[in-house]
């Protein structure tokens, strides 16, 4: 077919790509739908939309020009949840922030992003507004039904409305930009457009079953790449939102049992927290609830545990780069009534690219892909739509990324013959001993299943004869007491020889406000311990 000048797009059969579109079309469908519920406050579609309208016209009304970038610091609140809407509305760039971090690292972010101004909900704003001061940018409270002075969105005020079709008028301009967790260095700006974020919200929509019965459980930090794109994804599908302003198991529960959740996401640190709190007890197993969790996988133990709580698992796979999940591993209805040991099996893999995501390849060190065996490794590269646009302010690290027309993860898998990849780990926490690579994800699966371990983490630790050792660091369940001989002979009997830990080291694991582990912590304690007095 000839490409004739009247076939071009024009203004009636082309608009840019936007997940602003979402609230936009739910708010017309079901204005009285119920879409947040925080606290004992609920909001309709047309209240949420109210909210953002607020947040909005506060932003032009201070100068917020297309192109800013708004930082917010604020747990998993209704104004976090506005944020990703009204921000990017007026044209400007929404710079979530970890709300764990300190007033340093929040400082770098806000002169690295040239933030235009913080807002900060009461629990972030001493951090927020210390490093605002120091980085020479306006910061703004959220306040309460405007108590106490401060930003008040959530009010009966009237909110005239936007058209943020005037703002958005590139589906590839800014949307976000998101600070990965840096396990060295500063942090990276991942910079998301409204075309990726607008596929894969729309991907997590079909890959989880969200729709208008949908509940969802804010557990998964929105400031972790935009809650996955959950913010857009579940106003898509004319879900409920339930907010949580903290990760505790006895809130969780609670909002379990009231609102009939169906949906959540989080690390696996936080199923565990579910699985160790007394809360449970009081837990319907009966109704069923979806969750979709990363990192490490699910063991069978964990597995049988959270199906007699009524939780049924889905292993997911990506990175702040992906805009989040990039994979996914959801049992059929066959496999979905296996065993625990089966199913655990199954959901080691992070599963096939959901329909909006990216090609995934799995590639050796010529860039050819390596042979569906189940054995040979391979560096996990991505290609496709739900990619970020580039690291903010850094060129050579985003041609890096990049290189050679193709997103480099870094992380190491295996291709199975039914396609399923299995991540074995990362390139920069694989434990080369004697000229043998050791997975630390092996070692820390095998430790997985023993009846004292709650979690575990495999480092590699310098040795002068075998180049590196694997050592592991272990958080013991309640009451159970570290016996390195048990572990040794448990590992023996699981492990080959040389990838049996030489050291075992006890006490709680450092992790990110994610629930990710931070193994560079460990790798220098480590070497602390192993240096002596």
């Amino acid at each position: 077919m000839r490409n004739d000048p009247h076939l071009a797009p024009r203004a009636a059969n082309y608009q840019p790509l936007t997940p602003l579109d979402f609230l936009d079309r739910t708010v017309n469908a079901f204005p009285d739908r119920p879409a947040v519920v925080w606290r004992d406050r609920q909001w309709t579609y047309s209240g949420l939309n109210a909210i953002v309208m607020r947040m909005a016209r506060f932003l032009i009304g201070e100068g917020v020009a297309p192109g800013d970038v708004v930082s917010v610091m604020c747990a998993n609140r209704p104004e976090m949840l506005a944020a990703h809407f009204a921000v990017p509305m007026v044209g400007a760039v929404l710079n979530p922030i970890n709300i764990r971090l300190d007033q340093s690292s929040v400082g770098y972010i806000l002169g690295h992003a040239e933030s235009r101004m913080i807002l900060a909900d009461d629990q972030s704003a001493p951090v927020a507004s210390a490093a605002a001061a120091e980085a020479g940018v306006e910061f703004y409270a959220f306040a309460e039904d405007g108590l106490g002075g401060g930003v008040a969105l959530l009010t009966d005020s009237p909110a005239e409305a936007i058209d943020y079709r005037a703002f958005v008028t590139d589906e590839w301009q800014g949307l976000c930009l998101n600070y990965t967790s840096g396990t060295t260095g500063n942090p990276k700006g991942v910079v998301y457009h409204h075309r990726g974020a607008y596929l894969n919200a729309l991907g997590n929509v079909l890959a989880l079953g969200l729709d208008r019965t949908s509940v969802y459980l804010w557990t998964l930090p929105m400031f972790h790449c935009d809650g996955w794109c959950h913010p857009w994804a579940v106003t898509a599908a004319g879900g409920l939102h339930v907010c949580l302003d903290r990760v505790d198991p006895a809130l969780i529960f609670s909002a379990i049992g009231a609102e009939r959740v169906t949906h959540m996401s989080c690390a696996p640190v936080v199923l565990y927290m579910l699985l160790n709190h007394p809360s449970r007890a009081g837990r319907d197993p009966g109704k069923r609830i979806t969750v979709a969790t990363g990192g490490a996988a699910p063991t069978s133990a964990l597995i049988a545990e959270m199906d007699a709580l009524g939780f049924d698992l889905i292993h997911l796979y990506g990175l702040t780069e992906s805009y989040g999940p990039a994979t996914l591993r959801i049992l059929d209805e066959t496999e979905a009534r296996s065993s625990a040991s089966e199913r655990a099996e199954l959901l080691a893999c992070q599963g096939k690219r959901h329909v909006t995501a990216n090609r995934v390849r799995v590639v050796d060190e010529t860039g050819a892909d390596v042979a569906a065996d189940g054995q040979s490794i391979g560096e996990i590269l991505l290609k496709g739509n739900t990619l970020m646009a580039g690291y903010y302010r850094d060129p050579d690290a985003t041609d890096r990324a990049f290189e050679g027309g193709q997103f480099h993860t870094g992380d190491l898998a295996v291709v199975h013959p039914d396609g399923q990849i299995e991540i074995r780990d990362r390139s920069k926490d694989v434990i080369i001993s004697g000229g043998e690579n050791i997975s630390s994800l092996e070692i820390e699966s095998v430790l997985a299943r023993h009846p004292s371990v709650l979690m575990s983490a495999a480092v590699a630790l310098a040795d002068p004869k075998w180049g590196e050792i694997p050592c592991v660091f272990i958080e013991l369940k309640a009451g159970c007491d570290p016996d390195v001989e048990d572990l040794t002979r448990f590992c023996r009997q699981h492990l080959p020889g040389f990838k049996i830990p030489r050291r075992f080291f006890f006490r709680e694991l450092p992790k990110t406000a994610t629930g990710k582990i931070q193994k560079y912590l460990l790798r220098e304690m480590a070497r602390a311990e192993a240096a002596g007095p």
